[in-house]
């Protein structure tokens, strides 16, 4: 008898869940941009990061990692059984239930704002986490929306329409930028602080509210047939996907412990370095690991491991192919980068320069991490949410220790200034990061066959990534006197020019895809 063939692969998903990160967080730079030019690195910065990073826990506790670890599995399965009128009455049981635990861990959390803050800001004085608690609470309930506003999210991406949800987060972008630019100032930055908070739940109720009409289209009317056994299901995965984003979360709640204890500005500056970090990991492994998590998920059970062995080398050769040239960059350009999104007003150059070095420290594991969230949905796939939280506790472990010893420890013993540490930081999580990865993929290939990017490939795509990094480093230094989103507009793209020319001179597979889609979407055919 022949093997089952696993489902043919969807390129169009991945390319919409794409184009729907890549235009939310082009609008989470713009957000981040104007930001910065406002509040600078300094206490007020410090405050409004800590205050973020706190209620963010609960939207990603119970927003998209968790329902698309627990119910979406589910969900598409009991689609592709044929039985939709089920998977109706299972989302809105889910739904319901959402809505009471957020609501439960919102009110929790403003009543706690002030025991949260210390936990999470030990560092800072006595005003500034008064600060923070004021902005805690304006904040938490909005996280809730966003809760749910997942819930949306994992829906559509059953039904595969990926764009409008994964672009919806531009609205809580819009909203922010409207509240700044209307009411922001230098001279007053407390106030502009409060307003990114207020419009942040302005941006809340409208990335949920754009998003229902679209659900209601997709849901079937509530069937006949009993949910009770699915739902345990979903429940007994929520549990320990909770537990495992948790464990992340404490992750980067150490983080910004850490960083509040180095020096003033710290915190902030680790917050911005973070976001522009994660813009490869978000555009690249997230598209990939959502579409192929579906995909993988609507396979018969005898038929997972096949497709997941078929279709993760793919991924992760895909995922390699942008990632290792968005670490290059952040080692060689994280200067013209972080210029050009954040410097202007209070944000000058010596605090662009602070970015770049703890980029470069956040470039030691962003290919490992993002590989990560593709294995991740591997794991999901088979209905095991156990084994990674196992495995993130001991990268929660080795990140943490190595973070204390080299941003508070480190910089006294080697005579260097301690902002420098923060840098530190983030190289020591993304050691931690490589220990993950390399457990999963260990456990994962142990469980279905050998899986991975043979190390020549990587070895191939460093060798002409650090090519095209290393000319336009030449060029920035040639043009150092432009003015720094000029300088970005000429860097970047040409770097990212070389080493696409270069890679498909080399005959890698991924840079011939490239040209086949834009050929076949300008109606050029296809090789």
């Amino acid at each position: 008898m022949n093997r089952p063939e696993a489902a043919p692969r969807r390129t169009g998903g991945a390319l919409a869940v794409g184009a729907g990160i890549l235009l939310s967080r082009v609008f989470g730079l713009v957000r981040q941009r104007i930001i910065s030019h406002f509040l600078g690195v300094g206490d007020a910065s410090d405050v409004l990061s800590a205050a973020l990073r706190i209620p963010n826990v609960l939207q990603n506790l119970l927003g998209e990692g968790v329902l698309s670890a627990s119910f979406v599995p589910v969900y598409a399965r009991l689609r592709a059984e044929g039985r939709d009128a089920d998977a109706g009455r299972l989302a809105r049981a889910v739904f319901a239930a959402l809505a009471i635990v957020s609501s439960g861990v919102v009110l929790l959390g403003m009543l706690g704002a002030p025991w949260l803050v210390r936990l999470i800001a030990a560092g800072f004085s006595a005003e500034k986490q008064a600060q923070a608690v004021e902005l805690v609470r304006i904040l938490f309930p909005s996280m809730g929306l966003l809760a749910l506003a997942a819930w949306c999210l994992g829906v559509l991406n059953a039904h595969r329409r990926y764009l409008l949800s994964y672009a919806a987060p531009v609205l809580w972008n819009v909203a922010i930028i409207a509240a700044v630019l209307w009411g922001g100032s230098m001279d007053d930055q407390a106030r502009t602080a409060w307003l990114v908070a207020v419009g942040a739940v302005v941006g809340s109720v409208l990335q949920f509210a754009v998003q229902v009409p679209a659900v209601l289209r997709v849901l079937t009317p509530n069937g006949t047939g009993p949910v009770r056994a699915e739902l345990q299901t979903v429940k007994a995965n929520f549990a320990p996907v909770v537990l495992g984003r948790g464990v992340v979360q404490v992750s980067g709640w150490v983080d910004q412990l850490i960083a509040s204890l180095v020096v003033d500005g710290a915190a902030a500056v680790l917050f911005f370095a973070q976001n522009i970090a994660m813009l490869p990991v978000s555009v690249f492994g997230m598209s990939v690991s959502v579409t192929e998590l579906t995909d993988m998920a609507e396979q018969r059970a005898e038929d997972v491991a096949a497709a997941i062995r078929e279709r993760l080398d793919t991924a992760l050769r895909s995922v390699a192919y942008f990632v290792v040239p968005s670490s290059a960059a952040l080692i060689l350009l994280g200067d013209v980068i972080a210029g050009a999104l954040l410097q202007s007003g209070s944000f000058g150059r010596a605090d662009t320069i602070w970015v770049w070095a703890v980029l470069a420290g956040a470039s030691v594991g962003l290919l490992a991490g993002t590989m990560g969230r593709v294995y991740n949905s591997a794991w999901y796939a088979l209905h095991d949410t156990r084994t990674p939280v196992r495995i993130a506790v001991i990268r929660i472990v080795v990140a943490g220790a190595l973070g204390s010893f080299g941003a508070l420890v480190l910089p006294g013993l080697a005579g260097f200034d301690a902002r420098w540490g923060v840098a530190a930081l983030t190289a020591s999580a993304g050691i931690g990061a490589w220990v993950e990865f390399a457990l999963l993929r260990s456990a994962l290939n142990a469980r279905v066959g050998a899986t991975g990017v043979p190390v020549r490939t990587v070895v191939e795509l460093w060798r002409t990534a650090l090519i095209g990094g290393a000319a336009a480093f030449g060029v920035k230094m040639l043009l150092a006197d432009l003015h720094p989103v000029a300088l970005g507009a000429v860097v970047l793209p040409l770097f990212g020019a070389i080493y696409f020319a270069l890679t498909l001179r080399a005959g890698v597979p991924e840079a011939r895809t490239v040209v086949d889609r834009v050929r076949a979407r300008f109606g050029s055919g296809s090789r």
